[in-house]
């Protein structure tokens, strides 16, 4: 039996919805057929976005969106994607899959989506192969609201007030795809691009510098000793893959067994280690914590499904990914302090998304049924949850079985969501409940037999919610009792 306790008087500050971000890049069909069909498709659209896809995202109350790229970003040149569509500068798409991007999605297009799913941008500017007068003329354009040149031409395409931009990254993975810098280099060209990056009117921006590569902890020093006065916000990306190789394969996403479940659930625990460790070297420069760590590409990463383009990073999304999200959006709410944002890649077609389409078919995958069942934390309250996991054995390696999050939203109710790692292994759980009065029980149970379950265009409901029964509320205690290989979420009243 695995005790637990929750002090409800114990409010460890907010969880922030932007914890909940996504990410939409030019890369294979997450953007033209994922999100955007145009007006003129015969499958279902608003203004020419895929209609099911706006009504599913729009669902998961969705606080932030990351938009070009991803390596995209550093090569994507903003005044290609403007104006009339016929007259829009066609390019090659170099590092997802040698294309033809047609640029018939640029800023307009981007920021209406996020109109419409009520969401706010977050836009990657070109620091690997842009100008610095690019990267001020595209935010004075996107903002500026007064007569300029770059004010002018967004009326001339249709545009007459600005929009507000409240997160801007200056530059993505500039040790890697972004120009595979030195971080001193880079260092210096944030300082200099981030100057330019201005705050117009009462828009103000959130300054995102490129951090670092997994557990690059030498970047993070650099980049905090010579410019953390000059940022909001340094980006962390880590992906989990099975075998933690990141040049060899990555391994099936649907065809895997015990073995790779397990070291699966190890390499997604990392992520712990790395805020740790990337936290401490922040804090020695900005002991306040004014600087967020903002992970803003995460998830599971395996080989692309049999037939498809290599370069379009099409995979399929199991009970496995399910426990991936909830581990990880565990970790994220523990460390809210310094976390302040995160957004997972990506959001359709791509890695890890929250949906996969086909044609006229659309499927929600099980990664968004987490996403879905967790929105209950954003901008609630972390709770302290006091317990010791039992351990996760598998051969000479040891994991806790178990991963906790609780808190506590404006009206009162305590939701608390577990995710049990173990592949064949249940967990009886007792939870006392101190400093409040818990009345009513439910709760949403995610789950499957199979490891590798997974839902399909022929069979999309495999892997569904459904309502939890193993709870029970007998004189503030919790009683569950929850299967393998599951994530629940428990709402008390």
């Amino acid at each position: 039996m695995v005790r637990m306790a929750i002090n409800a008087r114990e409010r460890k500050g907010t969880i922030s919805r932007y914890l909940y971000g996504q990410f939409a890049e030019h890369l294979g069909r997450c953007i033209y057929e994922g999100i955007w069909v145009g007006p003129d498709s015969p499958i279902p659209n608003t203004e020419g976005y895929r209609t099911d896809v706006l009504e599913a995202l729009k669902n998961l109350n969705i606080p932030v969106l990351r938009w070009p790229g991803g390596c995209f970003a550093d090569e994507y040149h903003w005044m290609d994607g403007i104006g009339p569509k016929s007259q829009r500068a066609r390019m090659i798409n170099n590092h997802w899959g040698g294309v033809e991007e047609n640029n018939h999605f640029g800023t307009h297009e981007f920021l209406r989506l996020c109109e419409l799913l009520d969401t706010e941008p977050y836009i990657s500017g070109n620091v690997g192969s842009g100008t610095v007068r690019e990267m001020q003329q595209w935010v004075e354009y996107m903002t500026f609201d007064g007569e300029s040149p770059m004010a002018g031409l967004r009326k001339e395409n249709g545009k007459e007030q600005p929009w507000k931009l409240p997160f801007f990254g200056v530059g993505n993975e500039n040790w890697g795809c972004g120009g595979n810098m030195r971080p001193e280099y880079y260092a210096d060209l944030y300082r200099r691009y981030s100057s330019y990056v201005r705050n117009y009117g009462d828009n103000q921006v959130y300054k995102i510098a490129c951090g670092p590569n997994t557990d690059d902890y030498h970047w993070t020093e650099v980049l905090m000793r010579e410019a953390h006065w000059l940022m909001n916000g340094l980006s962390l990306h880590y992906y989990t893959i099975p075998s933690g190789n990141w040049f060899a394969s990555k391994g099936s996403a649907t065809e895997f067994g015990v073995d790779e479940w397990f070291s699966t659930m190890k390499n997604t625990l990392f992520m712990e280690e790395l805020i740790v460790k990337h936290s401490k070297i922040m804090d020695k420069y900005d002991p306040e914590g004014k600087v967020g760590l903002i992970v803003d590409e995460w998830g599971g990463w395996y080989d692309v499904e049999p037939g498809t383009n290599p370069g379009f990073l099409y995979q399929q999304n199991t009970l496995r990914d399910a426990l991936i999200a909830g581990v990880n959006l565990n970790i994220f709410h523990k460390y809210s302090k310094r976390v302040k944002m995160a957004n997972i890649a990506q959001v359709v077609n791509v890695l890890q998304a929250m949906v996969l389409t086909e044609g006229d078919k659309m499927l929600l995958t099980p990664t968004y049924h987490v996403f879905d069942m967790y929105k209950v934390h954003q901008d609630a309250e972390l709770l302290d949850v006091e317990f010791e996991s039992p351990m996760y054995k598998h051969g000479s390696q040891l994991i806790p079985q178990l991963s906790v999050s609780a808190s506590i939203d404006k009206e009162g109710r305590i939701h608390l969501s577990v995710c049990n790692l173990h592949h064949a292994v249940s967990a009886s759980v007792s939870c006392h409940l101190e400093g409040a009065e818990g009345k009513e029980i439910s709760g949403t149970l995610l789950t499957h037999s199979s490891l590798n379950a997974h839902n399909t265009f022929h069979q999309p409901e495999v892997v569904k919610p459904a309502k939890f029964t193993g709870a029970k509320l007998e004189d503030g205690q919790v009683h569950m009792e929850l299967p393998p290989a599951s994530v629940v979420v428990l709402t008390l009243k």
